[in-house]
């Protein structure tokens, strides 16, 4: 099935709602070079913020979307008052009880997508109503599961369901996206590829630990350490420091003292200790560059390129 009109773009490829990363000038940026660019909303935004960066991404009639936290609207249940008042091209719902914020969002006129990460999730994703899946294997960066890889979760899903199904997870250039797109995919979903732009959000420190990492590792470390209240069931692929390695596998040890050190090192912008979310393709990252070369280059896996 394609995908919703305002997701027909003239490159196949959503750019990531990211939480921090993904503002409005990143979510800008790849829609005018010919994606649909996403903004990630944390819980702890307010609307007002949304508001803006939505002006900033929608800026001369841009189309953009909106990516929301399931889990995150029990402690932030005006958000979705609000992307319903802004009316995005997409909004993606994902990690948590998302049917009733599906619902209201499609009896709006909204199209809606969802990531699952397993056939179950899938089950659940249709039994919604949701008009985009997004088959996110565990390579991604960032929250989801570590269940299956992005390959095998993409024909299963595609074999199980009618609706547009987007990629996720491993995908950094025009090469993921023709395999992808040759398996029957309506297009890719990307997040890590694009961390390096210099409209992403993110201090220089941040992508400085991008450019120089080789190696991720999956797991709730960072998560018991921010006492951020994600369901254990999605951990998290972030850059492998030295901490992570420290407390992966005993992460409900850790202590007030463990706490402290990691609060100070994301203050201080020490990355041996502090967390950044990447995916496995994480060291095709070498230094800064546009949303729009990075657009341009995926779209190279379109047959009306030029060679």
């Amino acid at each position: 099935m394609q995908p919703p009109p305002a997701l027909r773009t003239a490159v196949p490829l959503i750019s990531a709602p990211m939480a921090g990363p993904a503002g409005g000038r990143l979510a800008h940026a790849v829609s005018t070079a010919g994606g649909l660019g996403m903004i990630g909303v944390a819980p702890d935004r307010g609307s007002d913020w949304i508001r803006r960066e939505a002006a900033i991404a929608g800026a001369g009639g841009t189309a953009y979307g909106i990516g929301l936290l399931a889990w995150g609207l029990d402690l932030a249940p005006d958000h979705l008052d609000t992307v319903v008042e802004l009316r995005p091209a997409l909004v993606s719902v994902s990690f948590g009880e998302y049917a009733e914020p599906v619902r209201r969002l499609r009896e709006a006129g909204i199209p809606t997508a969802t990531q699952v990460g397993s056939p179950a999730d899938l089950d659940r994703a249709v039994a919604a109503g949701v008009d985009v899946i997004v088959a996110r294997g565990g390579e991604g960066g960032g929250h989801g599961r570590d269940q299956m890889a992005t390959l095998p979760l993409l024909q299963l899903v595609l074999g199980r369901t009618d609706l547009p199904v987007y990629a996720a997870g491993g995908i950094l250039d025009h090469r993921g996206l023709a395999a992808v797109l040759a398996a029957g995919a309506a297009g890719a979903w990307v997040g890590t590829a694009f961390l390096g732009c210099a409209e992403a959000e993110g201090t220089p420190a941040a992508k400085a630990a991008l450019f120089a990492a080789e190696k991720t590792g999956y797991g709730r470390v960072f998560d018991v350490a921010t006492q951020a209240p994600w369901p254990r069931e999605f951990g998290g692929r972030a850059v492998a420091n030295a901490f992570f390695e420290e407390w992966q596998g005993r992460e409900d040890d850790l202590d007030d003292a463990a706490r402290d050190r990691f609060g100070a090192a994301v203050t201080a912008g020490d990355f041996s200790v502090a967390h950044v979310y990447a995916g496995q393709g994480v060291a095709a990252l070498t230094g800064e560059t546009t949303a729009a070369d990075v657009v341009a280059g995926f779209a190279r896996a379109l047959p009306t390129h030029p060679a």
